[in-house]
């Protein structure tokens, strides 16, 4: 009696295949197998999402908000007119996202904890969003272990403890892939077209600059479009509909870069090779995430030759070895598309008179690392040395974890802005003012650091301010020509100063300085990190 041949081995998932497990039965399932379907798909983007949320969550309100985040709590806590009238003076690029945190405020407060919560969601959300994206190209286990992947790399907690929207770019572009490709799954269906084209408007109104992940799209879409030339059509039109959307951020945006970003460095061919570390947060996880991506491809030469001791079956709904090392091949290229070609575009178009490359702008490529490094793991037939691989990574990551939790994480340079409120409310009196160093320290938010931390019932007179930022339409406020004539012999005056100069006064503008020495002298002095604080007494 001959011998039946062997099955050949299961092949991965096409690019718009909605099977997320490689081992899928085809046909009807019975009402049992489909419950036990829908529970292991939850379990794939389930535990990553709950991971994600506690470690973001925890400790979320113990760093120090920073400059810019306090520059969000700043414009969000305008009025929905003074708001949009500064967004088109300045920082229009992130105009979507303070009308969101204005709202945001409005129903759940402004403490910092609050303030950063969407953040920590979207992060988690994310964490899902890739579990998904990896289950579809490469099966359920390669999903999980990308979307755990993702919940451990340190940068995630970072940028979801920050009151800015790059964790809700990460989101939106990671949304968009996985609206695509189930666009894909259904190239007829205009409500999934409109779904990812809405979800594009959402990236570029965010970001403008998270729109390179249309780059990587595009070759996710090019290899279907070979078979059905509509889907090329339809994609362009989905794309276009969502960039034009943000069309009023992009004219905005030009105008302001210059203001807003000339700080960042123009890259050299260097920049490239250090940037993966800072997208990480970490070096270790760079390198090991790096590593499984390069193992996802090595992988693939491995199931060729598994594939090429089998026989080729033939037939309707079924592919053989050729397809699914095609299929794989092909995901594996659109991946490796959405991690790469963002930084590279952006490095290209960056040798002009304004640089976009920087690290937290491109932190929307993370995933896409991570399911290629979920990918690299696909072939382990052993939980346990996945299980093993992730607990290791947890582990050695724990410095790099409890640094993004510390008081002053997030700057370059610390500033105890709560420090020198506390120092104000223990010996305020009724009646005190504040002085305010806004010379060349002017972008530390100093004014803005001690008003979000001091009590909301104790607001003394600000001496030298003349027009707030919030009635110019503009991120800084002026300061009143002749500082004589704005004292108004206030008893007492709380005086805050970058630095910790032996004579706080030297860090005042001159005439600030000579109009201060010439009514009042310091009675004490609350040196702190960043930060000085000196109470000023009127002299009889």
């Amino acid at each position: 009696m001959a011998t039946p041949p062997s099955a050949p081995p299961s092949a991965p998932p096409s690019l718009a295949s909605p099977a997320g497990d490689r081992t899928a039965p085809v046909g009807v399932r019975r009402p049992g197998a489909q419950r036990a379907g829908r529970g292991r798909q939850l379990g794939v983007w389930l535990w990553p999402t709950l991971l994600t949320f506690a470690l973001t969550v925890y400790e979320i309100g113990r760093p120090l908000l920073w400059e810019d985040e306090l520059n969000s709590w700043d414009m969000a806590r305008r009025s929905t007119g003074q708001l949009l009238d500064a967004v088109q003076r300045v920082d229009a690029v992130l105009g979507t996202y303070y009308v969101f945190l204005h709202g945001w405020m409005t129903v759940f407060g402004d403490s910092a904890t609050s303030l950063r919560m969407p953040s920590a969601l979207a992060m988690a959300g994310t964490a899902g969003c890739t579990a998904l994206i990896g289950q579809r190209l490469f099966g359920r286990r390669a999903g999980l272990t990308a979307g755990l992947l993702f919940a451990l790399t340190p940068v995630v907690t970072r940028y979801a403890h920050e009151a800015r929207p790059y964790a809700l770019v990460v989101l939106a572009a990671t949304l968009s892939t996985l609206l695509l490709l189930r666009a894909l799954d259904r190239p007829g269906s205009r409500r999934r077209w409109a779904a990812y084209a809405l979800c594009v408007a959402a990236v570029g109104l965010l970001h403008l600059i998270a729109l390179t992940v249309l780059a990587g799209h595009l070759v996710l879409v090019a290899r279907r479009a070979r078979a059905e030339r509509t889907i090329a059509l339809r994609f362009g039109l989905a794309a276009l509909a969502g960039t034009a959307a943000a069309g009023p951020v992009v004219l905005l945006g030009r105008a302001h870069a210059g203001r807003q970003i000339s700080w960042i460095p123009g890259p050299d061919l260097w920049s490239l090779v250090t940037f993966l570390p800072q997208l990480y947060a970490s070096a270790l996880v760079a390198g090991a995430v790096t590593a499984l991506a390069v193992l996802g491809w090595g992988s693939l030469r491995e199931e060729r030759g598994q594939a090429a001791g089998g026989p080729a079956v033939q037939g309707p709904g079924v592919q053989g070895p050729a397809a699914g090392d095609s299929a794989t091949r092909g995901a594996l290229v659109a991946v490796s598309a959405l991690a790469v070609l963002p930084p590279l575009l952006l490095w290209a178009v960056s040798h002009g008179d304004v640089s976009y490359f920087y690290f937290r702008y491109l932190l929307f490529t993370l995933p896409a690392w991570t399911v290629l490094a979920g990918a690299g793991l696909r072939g382990t037939r052993s939980r346990g040395v996945i299980a093993a691989v992730l607990v290791a990574l947890a582990v050695l990551t724990l410095p790099e974890q409890q640094a993004v939790r510390r008081p002053f994480a997030h700057f370059w340079q610390g500033i105890d802005y709560e420090g020198a409120a506390r120092t104000i409310e223990k010996y305020h009196r009724p009646g005190d003012a504040v002085a305010y160093d806004r010379g060349d320290d002017y972008w530390r938010m100093l004014d803005v650091g001690v008003r979000f931390y001091l009590r909301d019932e104790l607001r003394p007179r600000d001496v030298f301010l003349s027009t707030a930022a919030a009635d110019r339409a503009d991120l800084w406020s002026t300061e009143c020509p002749d500082p004589t004539a704005c004292l108004k012999d206030e008893r007492r005056i709380w005086l805050v100063v970058a630095g910790d100069a032996a004579d706080p006064l030297d860090a005042l503008p001159a005439a600030q300085a000579r109009a201060l020495r010439a009514r009042y002298t310091a009675t004490g002095t609350e040196r702190l990190t960043g930060v000085t604080v000196a109470l000023l007494v009127r002299v009889p």
